[in-house]
């Protein structure tokens, strides 16, 4: 009996201390998570930055983003956010081709709690003129 209550309290203490460990990690907040850039003419690239703020305990890493076309270019802060700190997410959207519609997504991978956060851009690109 002595034995399974101390086998039952290890547990309890590996399981607080892996609570724990998830708590303080890294984590995201956007002031926004998508962007509507509207009607765009065609040929015109057009930019939107996301702002963030690592509401986590530990250093913010972006390790890499990801888009779903080659029309998306980005720019992202490098260094690591520290607790409290902001960073900035630019998203440049080509419009080279008349669509009646776009959203287009943008995989951010990182070392947060939330490992993989998505950020979209939609608009409308017009013919010229």
């Amino acid at each position: 009996m002595k034995k399974v209550l101390i086998l039952l309290a290890a547990v309890i203490v590996i399981v607080v201390f892996k609570s724990m460990q998830t708590e303080n990690k890294a984590e995201f907040k956007f002031d926004k998570e998508t962007h509507d850039f509207g009607q765009i003419p065609k040929g015109t690239p057009v930019s939107a930055e996301f702002t963030f703020t690592n509401t986590g305990g530990e250093p913010l890493i972006i390790s890499s983003i990801e888009s779903s076309c080659d029309c998306i270019i980005t720019k992202f802060t490098r260094e690591p956010i520290l607790e409290g700190g902001k960073g900035i997410i630019t998203i440049t959207y080509d419009a080279a081709l008349p669509q009646a519609g776009f959203t287009k997504a943008v995989r951010v991978k990182s070392n947060a709690r939330t490992p993989i956060k998505v950020l979209y851009v939609k608009g409308e690109v017009r013919s010229a003129g």
